[in-house]
């Protein structure tokens, strides 16, 4: 008789075993799923301040309404990069529908060369969906040598289907060391485009 217990229970141990691996497996595939589940989401409803990749193509045509907003700039760089980074202007007003430039400036303060990749975003997050960028060093990569400054350009426009009460827009860029991306993903990961070698013009600090 205590020989059957034992045969059950250790039956019933094996099983309350298997059980418990397939539930860690469906784990751990759960949270690798999130992560392009999550980006979808982004791009979907604009949670997260993720922002649009434009052409001149796209720009809308005049319209009679009109609407202005101010957008801001912001610059942040990751505490493991030795750069200088900053918006040139701090922020702009501009028309809805209308293409406008604005520009930042980063210089490297090592002494060795450095790759690095901006990581762009919009507050609020819903005005991410109607950022759309024609121009931006977010696009690519960019090297830096020991010393160097160099001018960083964004073209940009609205669109005018931006819901009313947005009236102010942050658009915000983090620089991160090529090798120090958030979340360990690669660079292209960010925003649909492999990275390619930066074709900015290059200005040496004197």
């Amino acid at each position: 008789m205590k020989a059957k217990d034992n045969h059950g229970r250790h039956t019933a141990n094996r099983r309350l075993l298997r059980y418990l691996l397939l539930a860690t497996v469906a784990m751990f595939g759960f949270g690798y799923a999130l992560v392009p589940l999550y980006r979808v989401f982004c791009d979907i409803t604009g949670i997260g301040g993720q922002t649009q990749i434009a052409t001149a193509a796209d720009l809308p045509a005049a319209t009679a309404a009109e609407r202005w907003v101010e957008v801001t700039f912001d610059a942040n760089t990751d505490p493991a990069l030795p750069w200088d980074f900053a918006p040139e202007q701090k922020k702009l007003r501009v028309k809805i529908g209308e293409l406008y430039d604005a520009s930042y400036f980063a210089a490297n303060r090592s002494a060795h060369e450095i790759t690095a990749r901006a990581v762009p975003s919009v507050a609020p997050g819903q005005a991410g969906l109607y950022f759309n960028k024609i121009e931006c060093f977010c696009f690519t990569e960019q090297t830096l040598a020991a010393g160097e400054r160099q001018q960083m350009p964004v073209k940009f426009f609205i669109d005018p289907k931006l819901p009313a009460g947005i009236d102010i827009i942050t658009l915000s860029y983090t620089f991160f060391p090529q090798d120090a991306l958030p979340g360990g993903a690669p660079a292209a990961a960010h925003d649909g485009h492999a990275p390619v070698a930066s074709t900015l013009p290059r200005n040496s600090t004197p």
